[in-house]
């Protein structure tokens, strides 16, 4: 009697070339698709978030069938379902009399954890098998890392440009005669310029019944679902790719940094979701980006600028998440404890900046990275925000948003809650970086001009303050030492003032 085997599949796993499916036999293998309460409410996600995973999943259920493959699919509402992934994989192996179990392994530590006691649990050999989705595995990137007093990630940027050969010319050397171009890729736009937009897709049957399931389900959480656009194929995500491909990437470089009223997307490319859930390949794409460099379609700094936040960003990322261990999560370098303003939830605030990027984000469950970064981020650091809270609610509002690639980007790029073992500086900013970059200070109440007042752009003095507050901490920064010349050299009652602006303004917060 032939031995029956069942492989996990979870919802960012949804890749035909999982690991755990190779060279296995499908007469004999069992997949199981769980949709568990567990996954849909540790924190309050977006309503679209979990609208795209549920509407993902069964829309690669039904193509894995299609394939040969004998599917067990558990929805969120079936008699009997446990609501966790431990308690399904139980019922399973009681429902179709399992040998063994296979499984790629989780992207996430909480996940990782549970796994691993599959095996004394249900008593049945458990087979781990590594995710071949990235570039680096676990040991590349703790073999980078040894020994080095920091860890940036330009340096490991350039090993997985060499150890993937993109973008290296025949004797090895970086394309264009250097490894980055961000120095380019920081030019504000211009509404005049012709606006690529993204295909928006139609929801089919199988997407109009998780939206109803959602919203029935899911009414307090976070976000609208009214607004959904997600791709939920295989095929869909190629049709996105494409079109970014043809009609954004060429600009892409030049303005991914630009933000503009009105216009979520710019020249971004929309494919985050699809990459972290396992709809696109992430290397197969980098390199249909630099054929079209080779072929004169992109400029370099666009490519290279793509390929880095892919191989490099991405990369790095995940292997800060898994070397610092779980307790990264709870590291807070600046002792920040204020509580996360209401508005992050309801979109309503008179700062025209953050009211255009959080309220996007809660009508789609997307954001580009500089408002994450230079908006939303920003605000919460130079305001003193609980970074922990701050970490929730990127993980529950995007639709990207999986702990192994948000953490980081929180804690570490954006809050600097890690001490700058991501950063080596905090990323905070006035309203002149803001202005710089968009068109959001023209059309809000607070003058972004003004340091100080009722009427003056809350970042400017917010910023002061922050690095006043920090001085202990930040003071010996290299990469801070002309601000804070700059600070040292203003006058008593100017210091004041900015204090007394800040305070103000955070007291009515």
């Amino acid at each position: 009697m032939s031995k029956k085997l069942l492989i996990p599949i979870l919802g960012d796993q949804l890749s035909h070339d999982l690991s755990s499916l190779q060279d296995q036999d499908p007469e004999n293998t069992v997949l199981l698709m769980m949709e568990v309460a567990e996954e849909t409410n540790y924190v309050r996600q977006h309503k679209a978030k979990i609208a795209y995973i549920l509407s993902a999943m069964r829309h690669h259920a039904a193509a894995l069938r299609e394939r040969g493959w004998h599917v067990d699919y558990v929805k969120l509402n079936d008699p009997g379902n446990s609501g966790s992934f431990t308690g399904e994989i139980a019922r399973a192996t009681q429902r179709h009399n399992i040998d063994s179990i296979r499984v790629t392994e989780a992207g996430e530590w909480r996940i990782m954890e549970m796994i691993e006691n599959w095996e004394d649990q249900f008593g049945l050999p458990v087979t781990i098998c590594p995710d071949t989705r990235f570039v680096a595995t676990h040991q590349d990137f703790e073999d980078w890392a040894e020994g080095k007093k920091q860890l940036r990630m330009e340096f490991f940027y350039r090993e997985m440009r060499r150890k993937t050969k993109i973008l290296l010319d025949e004797d090895a050397k970086p394309e264009g005669g250097k490894w980055n171009y961000d120095s380019e890729n920081r030019k504000p736009a211009q509404r005049d310029l012709l606006m690529p937009q993204p295909i928006r897709f139609r929801s089919d049957n199988i997407t109009k019944d998780v939206i109803d399931l959602v919203g029935a389900h899911f009414a307090g959480h976070p976000g609208s679902l009214d607004h959904f656009y997600f791709a939920v194929t295989h095929d869909e995500a190629m049709r996105q790719k494409r079109k970014f491909l043809d009609d954004a990437l060429p600009q892409f470089g030049d303005y991914q940094d630009a933000m503009l009223t009105g216009e979520p997307f710019l020249w971004h490319s929309i494919l985050s979701p699809y990459i972290n859930s396992g709809l696109l390949d992430p290397l197969a794409l980098c390199r249909e980006v630099e054929q079209r460099y080779h072929d004169g379609d992109v400029p370099l700094n666009a490519a290279e600028g793509f390929i880095r936040q892919i191989i490099g960003w991405r990369e790095y990322v995940r292997g800060i998440y898994w070397r610092e261990g779980p307790d990264y999560a709870h590291r807070n370098f600046l002792s920040a404890d204020r509580k996360l303003p209401d508005f992050y939830y309801t979109g309503k605030t008179d700062m025209h900046c953050m009211a255009q990027a959080i309220g996007q984000t809660l009508d789609m469950a997307y954001a580009h990275h500089i408002q994450r970064l230079m908006i939303t981020g920003n605000f919460a650091l130079i305001a003193g925000i609980d970074p922990h809270q701050v970490h929730q609610w990127y993980l529950e509002v995007y639709a990207d948003a999986y702990e192994w690639v948000e953490l980081p980007n929180t804690l570490g790029m954006s809050q600097f809650s890690d001490g700058g073992i991501i950063a080596s500086k905090p990323y905070a900013s006035s309203g002149n970086y803001i202005n710089k970059m968009s068109d959001y200070c023209s059309e809000c109440r607070f003058d972004v001009k003004q340091r100080t007042g009722p009427d003056a752009c809350p970042f400017n003095a917010l910023y002061w303050d922050f690095l006043d507050r920090n001085k202990d901490k930040l003071g010996d920064n290299n990469r801070l030492a002309m601000p804070y010349r700059t600070w040292d050299k203003m006058d008593e009652n100017t210091q004041r003032d900015i204090r007394d602006s800040a305070a103000t303004f955070l007291n009515h917060l």
